[in-house]
């Protein structure tokens, strides 16, 4: 079954609407190995803070 076309009054309408609004807010490109770093250093830091706790605890 074939999708209905719209009109073009019916297009311009949406591509008004798609084009303002949230739709139009420019975002900065989404960088993956910015945020395996981030989190490469959070594990880290997070670690090392455990292994001190243990470490003077008297636990390690």
């Amino acid at each position: 079954m074939r999708e209905p076309q719209l009109t073009p009054e019916d297009q311009a309408k949406v591509d008004k609407y798609v084009s303002t609004g949230i739709n139009s807010v420019e975002r900065k490109p989404f960088r993956p190995l910015r945020l395996l770093l981030f989190l490469v250093v959070i594990v880290s830091c997070l670690s090392g803070l455990s292994l001190l706790l243990a470490r003077f605890s008297g636990v390690y």
